[in-house]
């Protein structure tokens, strides 16, 4: 007979040895929503921080799903893209790191420019690949793509990429791309929508091939269209393929989705049923638009009961131009609907001002973010990769992500954790450099660097060769302190340099 303490410890043995084998056969794939959440950023492509109606009571547009994802998290009210153009921005987002550290030290990339992410850059896609997730860009890449030429060849580096335009082999598979920076599935758009070529590429293969040029009529740099091609249907094509991958995706494995959204950015391409919705001409049709997409992934994580499950982040690549139509100056929104695209903010996309780069940013992260949270700290969305990697338990080398700091302190302490970042460094379209220092804004030039005219402005004042804002007394960048605190100009000027040579 089985005495008691016998049986007892039987029982005990029996029980610890179901524990571990419930926890030593984990794997990476096999991990808890805890541990591995699902990651989803939505990046919309030129939408303004006043653009939000969450943000600005006084817009022209509605914007319902975001105002919800808003109330579910933790929003930014100081949030800025490290650029206020996309190329810089989006590089900036994936890596870690400034653009400005890379051969791009102004503008953009154009149709057929070589890749801008090397091969062998760690990226938020690498990192998380890594991890066991699966990953996917769908929508606008911008980065650069490695194209094949009608001869073999390839479009080198240096090249003006314009003179190909008409040259391009697209029967062959495009390097370099997505896949080649840790995504493992792409689809989407090479560029924005109205840079050719005008099709759709899925993973390194376009859908169709090309073969009509584009009408003079029809806004955007000439090139080859596909048959068929429509602005009007760009936005709903890459949301259903966005909400396609959600689908597909299961409870076993974590996924990471870059959502890059095409839209409001030209060409301003409203489809019929979001005509005439809003009070903002085209512009406003297209931004609620917007938010009808991001709408369609939080109801598709929803309805695969994923939304427990998933970190969602939603901002914007730059401020916005304020364009009525794709053919309209920067600011006629404005200045026609009195809806103010960037809010108070001075400037438009481009712009070194706070308009250009100060953009929408909210993150829910069910169980973790406080619902109806918010932040005022100055944060830069360049910061995303080391949070991700914190948010794994990932240790990086910081030369890696020089230019990255984890708002992961921030976010589960209720906005007002510790956060590394004291310096924030803005740059304008044509390569002007701003840098945001406590309540301090500091630009080494004048005038706005961007589309904003003039563009560059002259010293008028003897002494006076760049801005100082006080942003907290000055939030519109109307009264410049250049002369008065000279002090101040001499200690940001020397944390700008020190940041440039770093």
């Amino acid at each position: 007979m089985i005495k008691f303490h016998e049986y007892f410890l039987f029982i005990v043995g029996f029980l610890f040895l179901i524990a571990c084998s419930n926890t030593s056969g984990d794997s990476p794939n096999s991990k808890n929503a805890t541990d591995s959440p699902n990651i989803v950023i939505i990046l919309a492509d030129d939408l303004g921080y006043g653009d939000v109606s969450y943000q600005n009571p006084q817009s022209k547009v509605r914007t319902p799903n975001i105002d919800d994802l808003a109330n579910q998290g933790m929003v930014f009210t100081d949030a800025h893209s490290s650029s206020s153009v996309c190329t810089p921005s989006r590089y900036s987002l994936l890596t870690g790191r400034y653009s400005w550290r890379t051969r791009l030290k102004k503008g953009v990339l154009y149709s057929y420019d070589r890749e801008l992410i090397d091969s062998n850059q760690t990226t938020v896609a690498t990192v998380l690949k890594k991890s066991g997730y699966n990953t996917a860009v769908i929508g606008k890449w911008h980065l650069g793509m490695k194209w094949t030429l009608q001869d073999g060849t390839y479009i080198p580096k240096s090249a003006d990429r314009k003179k190909f335009t008409w040259d391009v082999d697209f029967s062959k598979p495009v390097q370099n791309g997505p896949l080649s920076v840790g995504f493992d599935y792409f689809f989407g758009l090479s560029g924005p929508a109205n840079h050719p070529p005008f099709t759709y590429i899925e993973n390194n293969s376009v859908v169709s091939i090309p073969t009509l040029p584009k009408p003079d009529s029809v806004f955007g740099q000439p090139g080859l269209m596909a048959e068929g091609w429509s602005y009007e249907k760009v936005l709903s094509r890459i949301t259903g393929k966005a909400v396609e991958y959600i689908n597909q995706q299961n409870k076993d494995t974590p996924f990471f989705l870059y959502f890059s959204l095409t839209s409001p950015h030209t060409p301003i391409a409203p489809s019929e049923a979001f005509k005439g919705t809003s009070e903002a001409g085209p512009y406003g049709d297209f931004v609620q638009e917007t938010d009808w997409s991001v709408g369609e992934i939080l109801r598709a994580l929803e309805n695969q009961n994923f939304a427990e499950t998933t970190i969602v982040i939603f901002t914007s690549d730059n401020g916005s131009p304020a364009r009525i139509t794709s053919r309209s100056a920067p600011y006629s929104v404005i200045e026609e609907y009195n809806h103010h695209a960037n809010g108070m903010w001075r400037g438009v996309k481009s712009d070194i001002w706070e308009g250009g780069h100060r953009v929408p940013f909210m993150i829910k992260w069910p169980k973790k973010i406080q619902p109806g949270s918010s932040c005022d700290k100055t944060i830069d969305f360049i910061d995303l990769m080391a949070t991700i990697s914190e948010i794994l338990g990932i240790k990086l080398s910081q030369k890696g992500i020089r230019d990255s700091y984890s708002l992961l302190p921030i976010l589960t302490n209720n906005g007002n954790g510790h956060y590394r970042r004291d310096v924030a460094i803005h740059h304008s379209f044509y390569g002007k450099f701003g840098l945001r220092k406590g309540k301090w804004k500091f630009i080494p030039s004048l005038g706005p660097g961007g589309f904003a005219k003039p563009r560059i402005i002259e010293p008028a004042r003897e002494g006076v060769e760049g801005q100082l804002y006080d942003l907290v007394q000055d939030p519109t960048e109307s009264n410049n302190l250049w002369l008065k605190y000279p002090e101040i100009v001499d200690s940001l000027s020397s944390v700008l340099n020190a940041y440039q040579k770093n």
